[in-house]
């Protein structure tokens, strides 16, 4: 048994497919082949059912990937311990983020760390909450941000601030008369909502109760994958939103009029880094976390209580 055959065996869980597993190992797919094959009979088991499309690991494999991954994760650790031993910052560094956040958190700190570390190569995709967590267990990123808490088995949260939300609404909505505020508010007809998969939809409906409206009705008018999107139809139409406070950050003074903050103490997201439990590049995920909260906007800085406010889940 090798590293390298446990590598192969948890690239075909990943890809469910051999032909991708191969491209991704660097290796041809007879290479890899031949090698899972060699791997099986050693153990005397078959590791994946080869029998179904997309292949799929048998009740042992299961196991025995599980294994797998925590085997390549110790070996991984070991040049590691040695680069932070050097302080040597380098290689590539890949980052999940939901699409609430990316676009509002980001150019706060990205610069700044990207210019620190010039020998790290940072890849940042967007993914909603379920996407992070599958690609965190299966390796392919080392760090997520997104919205704690999870209670996911496997997975540890660092929480970093926590993040109000605020209503949005159109010049004419009447939610605008008030200075402020409340849950109850929300329970009128007209709220924008975005698509299914994100997080922030499941804590706006579970604020506003958007399934059990005061007179029968359903407050859900329109779905969007894009807060910009909502912005951009409630100005032109009708109706209001939730928004988290640095989506309003850089409105313009129209905009910033439409906002309205809750009554105290108001919902709050909490926003974490999350990775898996024997997570690697530890040094570098401490330094993205320092940067992060060195960046903050003077408002979120030291917000992270968790408990102590109300938590939309």
């Amino acid at each position: 048994m090798t590293l390298s055959q446990l590598d192969y065996i948890v690239a075909v869980d990943t890809y469910r497919h051999f032909a991708t597993a191969a491209e991704a190992c660097h290796v041809t797919q007879p290479t890899l082949s031949m090698q899972i094959q060699k791997l099986e009979d050693e153990l005397g088991i078959k590791v994946f059912d080869r029998s179904k499309q997309p292949v799929v690991p048998t009740e042992t494999g299961q196991s025995i990937l599980v294994q797998a991954r925590d085997v390549l994760r110790a070996a991984r650790r070991i040049p590691e311990i040695v680069s932070e031993s050097k302080e040597d910052f380098k290689g590539d560094f890949r980052v999940g983020i939901i699409p609430t956040l990316a676009p509002y958190l980001l150019p706060y700190f990205i610069g700044e760390f990207i210019g620190k570390y010039p020998a790290v190569s940072v890849h940042i995709q967007e993914l909603v909450t379920e996407q992070v967590i599958e690609k965190l267990r299966n390796g392919l990123i080392d760090v997520g941000l997104v919205v704690t808490p999870l209670d996911e088995d496997g997975i540890t949260e660092i929480p970093l601030f926590q993040e109000p939300f605020v209503a949005y609404a159109a010049e004419s909505n009447p939610m605008l008369s008030k200075s402020t505020v409340s849950p109850t508010d929300l329970l009128s007809d007209g709220l924008w909502l975005l698509t299914e998969g994100h997080c922030f939809r499941t804590q706006v409906m579970n604020l506003c109760g958007a399934d059990r409206h005061a007179n029968g009705k359903t407050t859900l008018r329109y779905e969007t994958g894009s807060l910009e999107t909502l912005i951009k139809l409630i100005d032109k139409q009708d109706g209001f939103t939730l928004l988290p406070y640095l989506a309003t950050l850089d409105m313009d003074a129209v905009r910033q009029s439409r906002l309205r903050p809750f009554d105290a103490p108001a919902p709050v997201r909490e926003v974490s880094l999350v990775m898996h439990r024997s997570f690697l590049k530890r040094h570098l995920i401490n330094a993205f976390k320092q940067d992060i909260l060195a960046n903050l906007p003077s408002e979120l800085a030291g917000t992270v209580k968790r408990g102590a406010v109300l938590n939309v889940r």
